[in-house]
């Protein structure tokens, strides 16, 4: 998979490629290995190794950003807004039939409290169907289903709190 993404105003030409259990990934022509675990909704474990074996956990975070296309990536207590530039991402993101797979991991953009859940697990939901109500900011964010699918998981009831990445819901 190719993808360009903005970070701090340059654009850096990532290419994510499987190997074994884990990723060999190149940015901007320098390449490495990178092997990710998921703690918790946003939160991820990664080994970042030179592929001789040598590697150093890094702890992120990574959540949608507040725009299309958008993400805040939190790496070692900085985050930095990542914009996906690449034409094959902003398709996919625009909801073609077919071009996402595995599940839908409904996430919490920012701090806040659930407001109403609107779905239940093994509902059948749509493509852009609201699942969730979260108030954050003195707003309400209605978070959608990207496709079609069933409901698997809700994690959290009305009234909860949920921090930034919390896991709310999962579609498949």
């Amino acid at each position: 998979m190719q993808y360009a993404l903005r970070i701090g105003g340059r654009t850096r030409q990532v290419v994510l490629r499987r190997a074994g259990q884990g990723w060999h990934v190149t940015v901007d022509g320098s390449s490495f290995d990178v092997h990710a675990a998921v703690v918790d909704g946003a939160r991820l474990s990664l080994v970042v190794g030179d592929g001789a074996g040598a590697g150093r956990s890094v702890p992120a975070v990574v959540v949608p950003g507040r725009e299309a296309d958008a993400l805040d990536v939190a790496v070692n207590g900085t985050t930095v807004a990542v914009q996906v530039a690449s034409p094959e991402r902003s398709r996919r993101r625009g909801g073609a039939a077919g071009d996402d797979t595995g599940p839908q991991r409904i996430t919490a953009p920012m701090p806040g409290k659930v407001v109403r859940v609107l779905v239940a697990p093994g509902d059948t939901v749509a493509a852009k169907q609201g699942l969730v109500v979260v108030e954050a900011m003195k707003m309400e964010n209605e978070l959608r289903a990207t496709r079609p699918g069933r409901v698997t998981t809700v994690a959290v009831a009305e009234g909860q709190s949920v921090d930034a990445g919390a896991v709310l819901a999962v579609v498949e």
